[in-house]
């Protein structure tokens, strides 16, 4: 009965607001028929005015307290590693109390709502100002050469859900969004990066649209160290109009403004801004760690905006002029009014049995349609930006053409790869795992799920987003970010030639992504070209995962052997990549076909200290061929057996970001028990990979 008053409650409120509008429909049509100088004034002679007012927005975090403001977590939202320290009443990224390893996090806090802060109509930007005492402290103090890790930006942001790197992008960017992706940020870096332009390991950078600073200042000329431990303040006011920014830096209990800016210029930020933007704070760590703390935060601003509204002259004062002047009209002829009015009672009243109708049904076809939802057993509701979560069959059936010859991408032994493409129109690769794998010794569709549920929740730019899964009766999919380049092998192997510097960064990627499994206690355990994929702007992110979870005790032996694989498997991927070549090559040698093991070749060249035959000489003269031999010497390092000096895929992100001397590597490699071949990969599977640590 409730719902039923609530429902014709509801209609009669809506046959109320068109029953007025009909009135007036009337009124209207009454004054059309009467020739009014009044309303010989066309619209042409009304006049639209144009008054600018200042739009402004305004917050304050005196601090970041959760029992002193429980609505901070409404207003702040965190994102990758952020976290709200109550000990410090601070926003701090990473979170210190975690107890994982707090290296290669990266974090934002952002105020959740849009702010205004560019006039489409003019391109002029909003002026703003901003304040925040920060905190920069070294987790491992004891290491007096730490040398920072890495450093925290104030950012404006197009959106409130991407993460950047970690590490030297300090999570302000990463490649998926670099050369598209309109941003500003002022860093405050504490890690020296020559690769980005920087002066040292104390400096303020203003970024815009990249993570390449366009104006940095060295803050170790005005006295002030930002890794010293101490609170500081940081004072950025931007004119809009003026275009011109001006940045302080000073001591946390100074109030007013510092003498001297360490930055005063001109600067038009209005070809990196939105209308409406994000603002708030992005911090990341590397190998060295830092902990990144926000303690108040105040923020102001101001926009231009333009109203338009009719001049003094408005239809509702027409209406009333024409009204004095034809009532004697209207009078004279009292016989004309009452059909019309019949007429537009008439019209009511069955517009308002039609909307009942419509009503009716539209509720009957909610209800029945909600039914049909609880009757499958799941509710699906709203879900963050990005966040895994469950499919049906049906959903992924209808995404890949019912799994349609016409949309595999591939297969292999534990199952095929399918494209599709969602209901909202994003492209995805599913994988179909056999009913001959699932079925095998060994398999555990529980542990397969759990691993998948695991793996779904790590991001990192070089890792492939997991986006969802489905277990069916007899079914079990995952479904993947799809990335139109396709995989390395097709772009390594093919036709064309990808340039060195391509390459380099191929190998950086995937060993950054890799070192983020391993500090995560996991395993890849299927690192191989056809595993790595390349993005629009060629980013390398490493997929196709068969993963081992190294939790539980019972799987510590396997998860050392494993990861020690992956090291191996990373150093045959790098010799692949620099010399252009398949790991295991067919040759005919008189006649007769014959395989070559590549990494026995690329040993057999080292012992004779020609490395340079195995560099691809398709590349041209544009390689730099030191830097070469030295990736190579990395990625023979790689394959040494672990007692003889094989390393942790971090010290090999190090040796590729730094210039620290390769270790010597031996003139003959190390014999192992089981000799490598593209047979063994997925050894893990078993403990017969152990023989690759002797």
């Amino acid at each position: 009965m409730i719902k039923l008053f609530f429902f014709f409650s509801h209609a009669m409120y809506s046959f109320y607001h068109i029953l007025c509008l009909l009135c007036l429909l009337n009124v209207l049509a009454s004054i059309g028929k009467h020739k009014h100088p009044v309303l010989v004034h066309s619209a042409s002679e009304e006049r639209l005015s144009a008054n600018s007012i200042n739009v402004t927005k305004h917050f304050s975090f005196p601090d970041f307290s959760l029992s002193n403001n429980p609505r901070i977590i409404h207003d702040v939202k965190l994102l990758g590693s952020a976290n709200f320290s109550e000990e410090k009443g601070a926003l701090q990224i990473p979170n210190e109390s975690q107890v994982t390893d707090i290296r290669q996090q990266a974090g934002r806090g952002i105020y959740s709502f849009p702010i205004r802060l560019l006039d489409p109509q003019t391109r002029t930007p909003a002026s703003f100002e901003t304040t925040f005492t920060f905190q920069l402290n070294n987790s491992t103090i004891s290491d007096q050469n730490y040398g920072g890790g890495s450093g925290l930006t104030f950012i404006i942001v197009p959106d409130e859900f991407t993460v950047g790197r970690p590490g030297p992008w300090l999570a302000m960017l990463n490649d998926a969004c670099e050369d598209n992706y309109k941003a500003v940020a002022i860093e405050f870096d504490t890690r020296m990066n020559p690769e980005f332009g920087d002066p040292n390991d104390n400096h303020v950078g203003i970024n815009l649209g990249s993570i390449v600073s366009t104006k940095i200042i060295n803050v170790s000329d005005v006295g002030v160290s930002l890794k010293d431990g101490f609170v500081h303040r940081a004072w950025i006011n931007y004119d809009g109009l003026q275009r011109r920014m001006d940045i302080r830096l000073g001591v946390a209990n100074q109030e007013d403004y510092p003498s001297k800016p360490i930055f005063s210029e001109s600067l038009d930020l209005s070809p990196f801004l939105n209308e409406y933007m994000f603002v708030g704070f992005s911090a990341s760590t590397g190998n060295h760690t830092q902990i990144h703390n926000i303690l108040s935060w105040n923020f102001t601003s101001t926009s231009q905006a333009f109203l338009r509204f009719p001049s003094a002259e408005t239809c509702q004062g027409k209406i009333f002029l024409q009204n004095v002047s034809s009532a004697p009209t209207e009078a004279s002829s009292p016989k004309a009014e009452p059909p019309r009015s019949f007429l537009i009672f008439v019209a009511v009243v069955a517009l308002a049995l039609a909307i009942l109708l419509v009503f009716y049904f539209s509720n009957k076809r909610k209800k029945v349609a909600a039914s049909n939802i609880l009757a499958e057993g799941e509710i699906h509701r709203p879900r963050p930006p990005n966040k895994p979560r469950r499919f049906t069959f049906s959903e992924i059936s209808t995404a890949t053409r019912s799994f349609s010859e016409l949309e595999l991408l591939g297969r292999d032994s534990k199952g095929e790869y399918y494209r599709g493409k969602l209901a909202n129109g994003c492209q995805v690769a599913v994988k179909k795992f056999s009913a001959q794998f699932l079925s095998s010794h060994g398999s555990d569709k529980k542990r397969l799920l759990k691993e998948i549920d695991v793996i779904s929740k790590v991001r990192h730019p070089n890792l492939i987003p997991i986006r969802g899964w489905c277990k069916d009766n007899h079914e079990i999919l995952v479904v993947y970010d799809f990335f139109p380049n396709g995989s390395l092998d097709k772009w390594l192997f093919g036709a064309g030639v990808l340039p060195w510097t391509r390459r380099l960064k191929v190998i950086k990627d995937i060993a950054d992504g890799l070192n983020c499994l391993h500090l995560k206690r996991l395993a890849h355990k299927n690192l191989k070209c056809s595993s790595v994929f390349l993005d629009v702007n060629f980013r390398a992110v490493l997929g196709d995962f068969g993963i081992v979870l190294l939790e539980a005790e019972s799987k510590q032996f396997e998860s050392a052997i494993c990861q020690g694989v992956d090291v191996f498997e990373f150093g045959v991927f790098v010799l692949e990549v620099v010399s252009g070549r398949r790991r295991v090559e067919t040759q005919t040698e008189q006649g007769n076909p014959q395989e070559r093991n590549m990494l026995d070749f690329a040993w057999s060249l080292q012992e004779n200290d020609d490395k340079v035959k195995l560099v691809d000489k398709r590349m041209g003269s544009l390689i730099n061929l030191e830097q070469a031999i030295r990736v190579l010497e990395i990625g023979l390092l790689c394959t040494l057996n672990e007692n003889k000096g094989r390393p942790s895929m971090e010290q090999v992100v190090e040796l590729l970001n730094t210039d620290r001397p390769v270790p010597e590597l031996p003139r003959t490699r190390p014999v192992a028990l089981f000799p490598y071949s593209s047979a063994n990969t997925g050894l893990c599977n078993t403990y017969s990979c152990a023989a690759l640590k002797l």
